[in-house]
């Protein structure tokens, strides 16, 4: 594989093709009219504009993108996440077209595309699942029957979603059936599939995945775990790896029940299986998702492996080069996914031009990013800048150099989640590790973030009155003194 287009934009492109230079890979770059002068594009071997700014115009144009990969010679496509990553049309026509689709086979992803499909596989392989109906509904009758079986609260779900779409948490039967449609209408014009599936609300439940890599030879390993339960409108802002509350026996069990959920779909390639965790440290399968993960770093970090290089070794048929025994955890990783929306107003997008964009250095110090100063930032696709992700030997040594990291980070132009990120990293529930999915909702707001930065401001004005007034009381001016020396005027 000599030359691979990246079917992808921004940060995530970038990365790709950065593995992809290091194995003397060359890179093709597609691009909309929106992102003409993006640092994919200019960074890639060759790049070609496939349309208008709007992805469904773009990067969504699947035929496009294979009529680009056949002019150019390309071999793979690596497809990112989002947009094309987990679509099994896609990924057949890759295939058909005799290109490597750099990922899990078709037939992977559309079984573990469809929420109830995936858990009918996990179940047979005795995967725990959280209770609740197994099948596809519409029906409100049979939607107050499960309510009822299961016990309230119950979480509704689009079963071809994602993204936190299509879902919505049902307190009181009172309240199922408005919730019900609203689900119903979101899954439909997300995904155009309005079917849904009712299960148990977790409370307090902690959201915690497992990387997974499996090659053509039926190798297949967990990298460890990662905690994304920090989380805005059921999307992560803030991930770790390891989690800071996983026992030795209960990271093994995982990740032997995420291996389980690869060998019931033959899974090649880079996945993550995600689990929700309840109070009691009961774990049950969520979902897979069939692609790098935007959380990929902190996981590089704590393994030191490349899981880009990774996928396409494997998309190249090469065994993997390690067993589950050879691999281990160095220290902890944090990110904190750098998007530009405003903290202050409900995490809105924010749109501009980056006046100022300068990023943090330092050990340790890792920033996915793609853009830089003066870029403007679209309306039209994920409000993610970067990534900033650090590394520490410790929990607290990671939680220490990403606030140092933050502080580093300058950005004008739009508002971002930066002031967020330190939010979080300064609260005593995550410090503690005692936190969960309803972060937001019980420590966060506007006022209590200005708060916060406040009363950090008002200690650096102390230490520094304070260094002032004892480098004044050291600096008295010297009493003058006759002396034998005398001016001499010309």
């Amino acid at each position: 594989m000599k030359k691979i287009l990246v079917a992808n934009r921004g940060e995530i492109a970038l990365r790709v093709m950065r593995t992809a230079r290091r194995m003397g890979i060359k890179t093709v770059a597609v691009f909309s009219e929106a992102d003409r002068n993006a640092l994919h594009v200019r960074f890639a071997d060759e790049a070609v504009c496939i349309g208008p700014a709007p992805s469904a115009q773009s990067y969504l144009l699947a035929d496009k993108i294979l009529e680009v990969a056949r002019q150019t010679g390309t071999e793979g496509i690596h497809p990112g996440y989002g947009f094309l990553s987990e679509n099994a049309t896609f990924a057949q026509k890759v295939a058909d077209a005799g290109i490597t689709f750099i990922g899990p086979s078709p037939a992977s992803i559309e079984m573990m595309g469809s929420k109830l499909a995936a858990k009918d596989a996990a179940k047979k392989f005795g995967v725990p699942m959280v209770p609740g109906i197994e099948q596809a509904i519409t029906d409100i009758e049979m939607a107050k029957e499960i309510g009822q079986r299961v016990g309230y609260p119950v979480l509704i779900k689009a079963s071809a979603g994602g993204g936190g779409k299509g879902m919505r948490v049902v307190e009181t039967e009172a309240d199922l059936q408005e919730q019900m449609e609203r689900a119903i209408s979101e899954a439909i014009s997300a995904f155009g599939d309005g079917a849904v599936f009712i299960e148990k609300y977790v409370t307090s439940p902690r959201h915690v995945e497992m990387q997974m890599l499996g090659d053509t030879h039926g190798n297949i390993v967990y990298l460890f775990e990662r905690e994304c339960s920090i989380q805005r409108r059921h999307q992560k802002v803030v991930e770790e790896a390891p989690s800071a509350i996983l026992t030795p026996e209960l990271r093994k069990a995982m990740g032997e029940a995420a291996v389980k959920v690869c060998k019931a779909c033959n899974y090649v390639g880079a996945g993550t299986v995600e689990f929700l965790m309840d109070d009691q440290m009961n774990f049950y399968f969520l979902e897979m998702n069939t692609r790098l993960q935007v959380e990929h770093p902190v996981t590089e970090m704590i393994t030191g492996l490349d899981l880009v290089e990774m996928q396409i070794r494997i998309a190249r048929g090469e065994a993997l080069p390690f067993t589950q025994e050879d691999l281990q955890i160095n220290g902890h990783a944090i990110e904190l996914r750098v998007c530009a929306e405003d903290p202050m107003n409900n995490f809105l997008p924010s749109v501009g031009t980056l006046s100022r964009y300068r990023l943090p250095e330092g050990f340790d110090v890792r920033v996915d990013s793609g853009y830089e100063e003066g870029m403007e930032v679209p309306i039209f696709y994920d409000p993610l800048l970067a990534k900033l992700a650090v590394h520490g030997k410790t929990r607290a040594e990671a939680i220490q150099r990403m606030k140092e990291a933050i502080a580093q980070y300058e950005v004008e132009g739009v508002a971002t989640t930066l002031p967020f990120g330190r939010f979080v990293m300064d609260h005593e529930a995550f410090v503690s590790g005692k936190f969960d999915t309803n972060f937001i909702k019980y420590y966060y707001s506007p006022e209590k973030m200005i708060e916060s930065h406040q009363a950090e401001a008002e200690v650096a004005a102390l230490l520094a009155l304070r260094a002032y007034l004892a480098n004044k009381k050291g600096l008295v001016a010297a009493e003058s003194v006759n002396s034998k020396w005398k001016a001499r005027v010309h």
